[in-house]
């Protein structure tokens, strides 16, 4: 049982997905930002356990970044929808994620390249744009949002989400011209 707590960890973090879009949806930010930061916790935890006890899987190798785009994905949405990020910012999260995944899925395709890790600009993307989400949260359980705070967290997620979009196209084609001289 407890090699498979970062996978159960994981589970929880998808099965919260919903709760947190039902409860954005239903203005239910307070309920939806501590549901948000309990998802946190597990993805945090089960993190931990999976590299500190060596309780990995390839389920839990697929599991893990599933649940965060999952989360992430629908936070965005949601908070497009009620209207506190606007649509062209969340095109934009969209629009780098499905980039990201047409790469790997081309390099799948036609090369020998399996291994697809995460550049640092994407884990500061990411970083940027979780931090924005929970933000944004907070401002709206409060009732404080305030436009230049509203417009700070969508630039930053903007320009940080633009960045690694184009230095995860940079890399790609570093990789697959490597790949071609093999």
């Amino acid at each position: 049982m407890t090699r498979n707590l970062p996978n159960l960890l994981t589970a929880v973090r998808l099965l919260l997905v919903p709760l947190i879009a039902l409860a954005v949806l239903r203005g239910n930010f307070r309920t939806a930002l501590a549901f948000t930061l309990l998802a946190g916790f597990t993805d945090g935890f089960d993190g931990f356990f999976a590299r500190r006890y060596s309780w990995t899987s390839r389920l839990g190798a697929w599991l893990d970044p599933l649940a965060d785009k999952a989360l992430l994905v629908t936070l965005f949405v949601v908070l497009g929808i009620v209207g506190a990020f606007p649509w062209w910012l969340v095109m934009l999260v969209l629009a780098r994620d499905a980039l990201i995944l047409l790469m790997a899925g081309i390099a799948f395709a036609f090369t020998t390249i399996r291994d697809f890790p995460p550049s640092i600009w994407g884990k500061l993307s990411t970083i940027v744009q979780v931090g924005a989400c929970v933000a944004m949260l907070l401002l709206l359980s409060l009732q404080f949002v305030q436009p230049i705070l509203a417009g700070f967290l969508t630039g930053a997620t903007a320009v940080a989400t633009l960045w690694s979009g184009i230095d995860y196209v940079r890399l790609g084609v570093i990789r697959w011209r490597r790949e071609d001289r093999s």
